[in-house]
């Protein structure tokens, strides 16, 4: 295999349509790779590098180059290049999440369970937003603390809030509440971990990737589009199942077997997240796109300064 005709760092379907992207993340979502140990994805980092050096092992297959780019894709950092750590993958997004999904929608009766639940899943929210954060934007530990407790927070007082307000509303409205503070907690978690980005702008750069300077208006919409993305990734299976258990419910094998209800909904939230995942990060191109027109005056006039009207667009890690 001659490395000058395969690029290993391009895309291997169309990132400019929902189904190519859906192709990528289906590919670099796929919870079997979360099993490997690191050895093996240090490994395809290596054949990945030589292929960008131009210098292949002899015998070395396009199939073989392209399960490389599987693995580095799935584990290492895009803009860092550094392998992330395992719970915040997004291939790891499947079985982390159905496992806390399943919880928090089958013990939502009581405070106590309802704060410690809420509380898991923001700890796990923070470390995969963290982990899928754009890593050009550097965080302090003191602002990573200060997001965690904040969104933390805001998922607590949203789901004690609602669960004491639903005590005589109907069955179905109180199985929804830990939906409403999941999608609350993700619209605080998200701005507040990429802060930084927010406050000093994200890198942007000219289509060929040269660094034009850095955008807050970038980011934003960079930042609004990842918490689209987790809002819609959770809200299948948070609000169908909640209407799918409380049917089944009223069976009576299904009275007799309530000890099963848990790993049940931890099984069908499971379903839908293997679909949901690369769904929601298919959503938008993880390579985000913004008009120069857009962008703060003193930048749009740098860039024009510079480029004229060579540039129109500009291009940043929106992240996942």
């Amino acid at each position: 295999m001659d490395p000058k005709r395969f690029d290993i760092d391009a895309p291997r379907w169309d990132q400019s349509t929902f189904t190519g992207r859906l192709k990528h993340f289906f590919n670099i979502t796929d919870c079997r790779t979360a099993l490997l140990p690191d050895t093996a994805l240090d490994q395809a980092k290596e054949l990945v590098e030589s292929c960008r050096a131009g210098s292949l092992p002899p015998g070395t297959t396009e199939q073989q180059l392209f399960y490389a780019k599987k693995l580095y894709d799935s584990a290492f950092h895009p803009d860092t290049g550094e392998r992330m750590n395992l719970i915040g993958r997004m291939s790891f997004q499947v079985p982390g999440g159905m496992a806390i999904t399943g919880f928090m929608l089958q013990f939502y009766r009581t405070v106590p369970a309802v704060v410690f639940w809420q509380w898991v899943n923001q700890s796990f929210n923070a470390l995969v937003n963290y982990t899928n954060r754009n890593a050009a934007s550097p965080i302090s530990n003191v602002q990573i603390g200060v997001s965690y407790a904040t969104a933390t927070s805001t998922a607590l007082a949203t789901a004690v809030g609602l669960n004491l307000y639903t005590k005589r509303a109907p069955p179905l409205v109180a199985r929804w509440v830990p939906f409403a503070a999941v999608a609350a907690a993700n619209c605080v978690n998200i701005p507040m971990m990429r802060q930084q980005e927010i406050l000093n702008g994200i890198a942007i750069t000219d289509e060929n990737g040269n660094k034009l300077g850095h955008s807050r208006k970038a980011a934003i919409k960079g930042i609004t589009q990842v918490v689209i993305s987790r809002v819609t990734m959770a809200a299948p299976g948070m609000i169908i199942l909640p209407i799918i258990m409380q049917r089944l419910e009223r069976y009576k094998f299904m009275q007799r077997i309530t000890f099963l209800h848990a790993p049940l909904q931890v099984m069908m939230v499971g379903v839908f997240l293997i679909f949901m995942v690369p769904a929601a990060c298919s959503l938008f191109p993880q390579s985000c796109s913004i008009a120069v027109s857009k962008l703060e005056p003193e930048l749009r006039n740098s860039i024009v300064s510079q480029y004229g009207d060579g540039v129109r667009y500009v291009y940043f890690n929106k992240g996942l």
